[in-house]
């Protein structure tokens, strides 16, 4: 591939769902939460006329991922209690699932890691919506499988870099693309009408100094990703473990105390996240 320049490669990135690799499904959805006006019983209804969809969605609403183990019976009932934008973002998640499993092996469960202790410290840190926070964690790395179905060649080139050079995915990725996975995540979600708390989070959970919508959400997603990368739980295209950003210390003065409990509360809730990940 030519070196193309930064507008070329977004708007092929834009142009994912014209893939012939896409799940039909997933074609759907696209056409459904490009819609800014689609409904809660639209999104109900899609869910529920698809029982493998609607079975994934369940499972994922009764994990700890969003935090109602065993309550939630029915996908009317998770939609209404979940609200629009949390139940967009974990409806693209699982859909995406095949496509992270083939495309990168052990993406989805630091995806479902990320998110589980996302949803842990912001809890901690008493966010009224901890659901909205948990489903950038599942998000965060979208980009990663835009940028493998769009050039294969190229990010499997990224991946052996990082892999010879013990460099992050998101350093060897600027050496074949001129821009990282985080830009063609944020590119997607707002295509794609996301909230704009979301779109910051995929957009800066390297940076999270630079955000603006959602500084605290986004800083509290970018711990996530560290300290499950630290655990060794999922694969995120690299064997590094990051620095935390120096401004996500200082925001969230977080002790030694404060990271032992939310790393132990965090093996409780990983291991109940099992069935999520066969």
């Amino acid at each position: 591939m030519a070196r193309m320049g930064t507008q070329a490669l977004r708007d092929s990135v834009e142009r994912i769902n014209t893939l012939p690799v896409l799940p039909g499904i997933l074609k759907r959805l696209l056409g459904l939460i490009e819609n800014p006006r689609v409904s809660l019983n639209q999104i109900s209804d899609f869910v529920s006329s698809d029982p493998a969809l609607a079975s994934r969605v369940l499972k994922m609403v009764n994990s700890p991922v969003y935090g109602f183990p065993g309550r939630i019976s029915s996908v009317n009932q998770g939609v209404i209690l979940l609200g629009l934008n949390v139940v967009k973002g974990l409806l693209l998640g699982v859909t995406v699932f095949d496509l992270m499993q083939k495309s990168m092996v052990g993406l989805w469960e630091h995806s479902v890691g990320c998110a589980v202790v996302a949803r842990i410290i912001a809890k901690r840190m008493g966010f009224r919506e901890p659901e909205e926070i948990s489903v950038g964690g599942l998000l965060h790395d979208l980009g990663k499988v835009i940028l493998i179905l769009r050039f294969p060649k190229e990010y499997g080139e990224a991946m052996e870099l990082a892999e010879a050079d013990g460099r992050t995915i998101g350093e060897t990725e600027k050496d074949r693309f001129p821009a990282n996975h985080a830009s063609a995540g944020a590119w997607v979600a707002r295509k794609w009408s996301f909230p704009k708390n979301l779109t910051d989070i995929m957009e800066y959970h390297h940076k999270p100094h630079l955000a603006r919508v959602a500084p605290y959400q986004t800083a509290i997603v970018h711990l996530s990703d560290v300290l499950i990368r630290g655990r060794g739980y999922g694969f995120a295209g690299d064997r590094c473990v990051p620095p935390v950003n120096p401004a996500t210390w200082e925001r969230f003065q977080l002790t030694k105390e404060d990271m032992k409990k939310i790393l132990a509360e965090a093996e409780d809730a990983l291991e109940m996240t099992k069935d999520l990940i066969l």
